[in-house]
């Protein structure tokens, strides 16, 4: 099975190009927020060890998530592999599931980062905000702050990927055609 990380700050156009990635190689996009969301709604074993730490305000711990990954990864079948969006989001994240995988003889292939200019991201986000009714669309402080989180977050994943010759980065500018094609020029040979 084939396993692509991919990376981006909000408002980068990860969910387009997932949607892309998923049409084009038969891959399942697997989004760690609607995972999250179907598990705790759902109220199964791991929804509610999941709801517990919410509730309380605290992070859901790494090893729960692994395992809704787990679990979802086993109920998958006629897929050709993965998208993860969303995850991992640290180092420690990634050693799960790199772990996770290894115990199924399976790999990440690759991280596919798109790299978009802060400013842009900005514009991006604000005028999203225009439509999308969510209030911290519309609040650029709120948008730095979210940007400099991930950034801050994720460039540790990122290092620990390219440490392994795994881990690429796309100009996220330009139209999403042109994007998806850089995208592809990194996967096919991965793919194939």
């Amino acid at each position: 099975m084939l396993h692509i990380i991919l990376f981006g700050p909000p408002g980068s156009g990860k969910g387009t190009q997932a949607s892309n990635l998923v049409e084009c190689y038969g891959l399942a996009h697997i989004s760690t927020g609607d995972l999250f969301r179907a598990e705790t709604s759902a109220r199964t074993p791991l929804g509610l060890q999941a709801l517990e730490y919410m509730s309380k305000g605290q992070l859901v711990p790494d090893e729960v998530t692994i395992n809704m990954l787990k679990k979802k990864l086993e109920s998958m079948v006629n897929v050709k592999g993965v998208i993860y969006d969303g995850f991992p989001r640290t180092t420690a994240q990634a050693e799960a599931l790199d772990k996770m995988l290894s115990e199924q003889n399976e790999q990440i292939n690759a991280l596919v980062a798109l790299d978009v200019p802060d400013d842009e991201i900005v514009r991006r986000i604000l005028k999203r905000g225009e439509s999308s009714g969510r209030t911290d669309d519309g609040d650029e402080s709120i948008i730095r702050k979210r940007m400099e989180e991930y950034r801050h977050k994720t460039s540790d994943v990122f290092d620990y990927y390219n440490s392994q010759s795994k881990a690429y980065k796309v100009n996220g500018m330009g139209s999403i055609d042109d994007i998806f094609i850089a995208m592809q020029n990194i996967i096919d040979p991965i793919a194939s």
